[in-house]
C-alpha cells in the first residue's frame, strides 16, 4: 500500500497545472479534495528532484499537494537568485528559519567542501526533513542547530504551524494563540558565532522576529558585516530593521515584494 501511495504522490507532484484548476470548479474540487485525502494521507511526503532555477538538481522530500513550486525553482526564485549570485566557495552561510531546507541545500552545494552552513530550525518535525534532505544530497558542509534565533540566548515559547501549513513554515515564537508551545532553545547570533565562525552571508525568514535578530546581532554586524538577504513581515519590522542595518553602514534595497537585501559597499 505504501508503494502505491508513494507512486499516486508522485503523479499528484507533477500534475500539469491545467489539471490542477480542476480544483477551481466548486463542486469538482470538492470532489477531487476527497478522493486526494482517501488515497493519500495529509503528511504523505514524496522525494522529487528541483528541476529548473539555481537549486536545479537538489533532492527535496516534499508534500505532493503543496511542493510544485519547489520541483518548478519558483519558490522565492529572486532570494534564491541573489543566493547564487553572491555566495562564493569557502564561505560560511547562516541560514536563520531553515524549514526543510531549500537554501541551506543551495548553499551548501554553492560553498563548496571549503565552506560551511550553519541551518538554524527550531520546529522539531522540519528539522527532521531537513535532515534527511541534507543526507539525501550528500553534503557533510551543514550543522543543523535546533533552536531559534532571538535577541537574546534563552529558552522561549515556540508555537509550531497547524495542520493548514503542510511544510510547517508559519512557526513563532512568544505567546501561543489559545495555549500550547514547546519551551525552545534560542540564540543570539552575537553569542552563537563566539563559538562557531561568524557568517559571510544570512538569509533571514523567522516568522516576524527578524528584529530580534538583527538585535541579537549588532556585534557581529559590525565587526564581519555579512550581507543578509531578510523576509521583512511588516512595515514596522521593515523600518526597525533598516534603522539597525543603517547604522553599521549598510545599505538597504529591495529584493522581492516582502524581501529586502542588505550590504555594506566594498571602499
Amino acid at each position: 500500500m505504501s508503494g502505491t501511495r508513494q507512486w499516486i504522490g508522485e503523479r499528484l507532484l507533477y500534475l500539469p497545472a491545467p489539471l490542477r484548476l480542476l480544483r477551481n470548479i466548486p463542486w469538482l474540487g470538492n470532489l477531487i479534495h476527497r478522493l486526494s485525502y482517501r488515497m493519500i494521507p495529509a503528511n504523505q511526503k514524496v522525494w522529487a528532484r528541483i528541476e529548473a532555477g539555481p537549486a536545479k538538481g537538489l533532492w527535496l522530500e516534499l508534500n505532493p499537494r503543496t511542493g510544485q513550486g519547489y520541483v518548478q525553482g519558483k519558490v522565492e526564485s529572486e532570494v534564491q537568485r541573489i543566493v547564487a549570485e553572491r555566495l562564493r566557495p569557502g564561505m560560511v552561510f547562516y541560514d536563520l528559519g531553515a524549514n526543510i531546507g531549500l537554501f541551506t541545500l543551495l548553499a551548501a552545494r554553492l560553498v563548496g567542501h571549503t565552506g560551511k552552513v550553519f541551518s538554524f530550525e527550531p520546529d522539531g518535525e522540519n528539522a527532521t526533513r531537513l535532515r534527511r534532505n541534507i543526507e539525501r544530497n550528500g553534503f557533510t558542509n551543514v550543522t543543523v542547530v535546533d533552536a531559534g534565533i532571538w535577541s537574546a540566548t534563552q529558552k522561549l515559547n515556540f508555537v509550531a504551524a497547524d495542520a493548514a501549513s503542510p511544510d510547517h513554515g508559519l512557526g513563532q515564537f512568544g505567546a501561543a494563540q489559545g495555549g500550547g508551545g514547546i519551551l525552545t532553545p534560542c540564540f543570539s547570533l552575537d553569542d552563537f558565532s563566539l563559538g562557531a565562525p561568524a557568517p559571510d552571508a544570512i538569509k533571514c525568514d523567522v516568522e516576524g522576529a527578524e528584529v530580534e535578530a538583527l538585535r541579537g546581532a549588532e556585534r557581529m554586524l559590525q565587526a564581519k558585516h555579512p550581507w543578509v538577504v531578510c523576509e521583512m513581515h511588516s512595515p514596522a519590522n521593515d523600518r526597525a530593521a533598516r534603522e539597525i542595518l543603517s547604522r553599521f553602514d549598510y545599505t538597504v534595497e529591495p529584493a522581492d515584494d516582502c524581501h529586502v537585501l542588505a550590504f555594506v559597499r566594498a571602499d
